[in-house]
């Protein structure tokens, strides 16, 4: 019980903050001035795959953890969606882009570095998909806190919500969903 209760606070939280980070956004009438936030930025790890050794794809529980994934952020206001080329990830990101009419768009999980750049230059609202080791570590090349290592065997749970003012500052969640 105490499971998800904490699971129901973070996600609570979760939608406190998108709203949050929405209602910074300017209006179409409203002042320059109050437009702080240039860039947020959803990351997660790809959901549970199957024990194939080359390019394993999701399991049930995988799947449905990627739907509700979508169920979650599909009033995120998210302009583009991005995978690392692997069937585990890809299948990770397909339900929000679908639901959102947006093409997954593939990165290289070894130009990290690239990758952040190119999320903080593009601006807007992106869902990310990586693995245990890549999402932690471009969570820190945005500026933001990766926190412990993700536990490779078990874990699939983190979403981290990044966002970045346009004054360069860098505000990071780490929030739990699903089971």
């Amino acid at each position: 019980m105490k499971n998800i209760l904490a699971r129901l606070w973070a996600f609570f939280f979760l939608i406190c903050f998108a709203v949050l980070a929405v209602s910074c956004q300017p209006q179409q009438n409203e002042p320059a001035v109050h437009q702080t936030i240039s860039t947020e930025i959803f990351l997660v790890r790809h959901a549970e795959k199957t024990a194939d050794k080359d390019d394993p794809a999701l399991t049930q529980r995988g799947q449905a953890r990627a739907l509700l994934l979508a169920d979650m952020l599909k009033d995120a206001k998210i302009t583009q969606i991005h995978s690392s080329d692997y069937t585990r990830t890809r299948d990770t990101a397909a339900p929000l882009a679908k639901q959102l009419g947006l093409d997954v768009q593939i990165y290289d999980p070894r130009d990290l570095t690239g990758m952040a750049e190119r999320l903080r230059k593009s601006g807007g609202r992106h869902f990310v998909v990586g693995h245990s080791n890549t999402t932690p570590q471009l969570t820190e090349l945005l500026g933001g806190d990766g926190g412990t290592p993700i536990v490779e065997a078990t874990e699939y749970d983190r979403l981290y919500y990044i966002t970045i003012a346009k004054d360069g500052g860098v505000t990071t969640a780490l929030l739990r969903f699903g089971e």
